[in-house]
């Protein structure tokens, strides 16, 4: 059995289905609205691509991703994960008529 290395088409398509389970788990949650998610929480429940904490910290503190410093803390609502969503996702080319 021979194996292939994913391509970036593959890749990206694993992002956009882990970022709309994301969203749709993030709908099922009760209370979502008002809840904060820490970025260990955010890692772990895959709300956004992203697999280290200490990257997506790195991120917030560069202020590249959308989230909240509350008390120094670094925390994300519901709002803040749909407009990261929104800024990450690729559009499809228009096609020719």
């Amino acid at each position: 059995m021979t194996r292939t290395k994913a391509t970036r088409r593959h890749q990206s398509k694993l992002k956009r289905l882990l970022a709309a389970s994301a969203a749709q788990r993030l709908a099922v949650d009760e209370g979502s609205e008002f809840r904060r998610w820490t970025p260990e929480e955010v890692v772990e429940k895959q709300l956004l691509p992203y697999r280290s904490v200490r990257v997506l910290k790195q991120r917030c503190y560069r202020r590249e991703i959308h989230h909240h410093l509350d008390g120094g803390r670094i925390t994300f609502t519901a709002e803040d994960l749909r407009k990261e969503n929104e800024r990450t996702a690729v559009e499809p080319f228009a096609k020719p008529a």
